[in-house]
């Protein structure tokens, strides 16, 4: 119930991050093009906006678990060998996250005294997204090697074959 309304709520705030930023893009051209004007902090305010989508985005997909993986490889290998590549490739994946979480904390802490030069954000909450998206892969990880190890993760998981060449 909580992963669906998650998903939900993450999926509109996709949506309308998507929107302000087309919105901020496209009337920024017009206005340059057409009147010799343009929106000052257009720019910036799409590009910090370009930041939350693709973190946003990149955590729905881990949630999915359709990132790119080697499923030509590990299909061809027993259970046990799934097993096993997907331990490891949880385990290498989780020290990635941790160590974004670690730096990412520093930077949002750092951030919050700096301000963007145009709309004056403080530039802490831009760098959050890092934060948002690393801690939050690193929770579904952690929840995919406890039901690897306690053996509650069905085989059909052990594979991901999204992201396969040739399918």
């Amino acid at each position: 119930m909580l992963s669906r309304l998650f998903e939900r709520g993450a999926n509109v705030l996709m949506i309308a991050m998507m929107a302000v930023m087309v919105a901020l893009v496209f009337g920024n051209v017009v206005l340059r093009y057409a009147f010799n004007s343009g929106i000052v902090f257009s720019e910036e305010a799409s590009r910090f906006v370009f930041m939350w989508l693709t973190l946003v985005g990149a955590l729905l997909v881990m949630k999915d678990n359709a990132h790119l993986g080697m499923s030509t490889v590990v299909a061809r290998l027993g259970e046990r060998g799934q097993r096993f590549c997907r331990g490891v490739a949880d385990l290498g994946a989780l020290a990635c996250c941790l160590l974004l979480a670690h730096g990412s904390w520093k930077l949002v802490a750092i951030g919050m005294d700096d301000r963007a030069p145009v709309t004056g954000v403080p530039i802490g909450l831009v760098y959050a997204c890092l934060l948002v998206s690393s801690v939050g892969m690193a929770l579904m990880l952690v929840g995919s090697l406890w039901r690897l190890c306690t053996g509650r993760m069905a085989r059909e998981e052990l594979v991901n074959d999204t992201g396969s060449a040739g399918e």
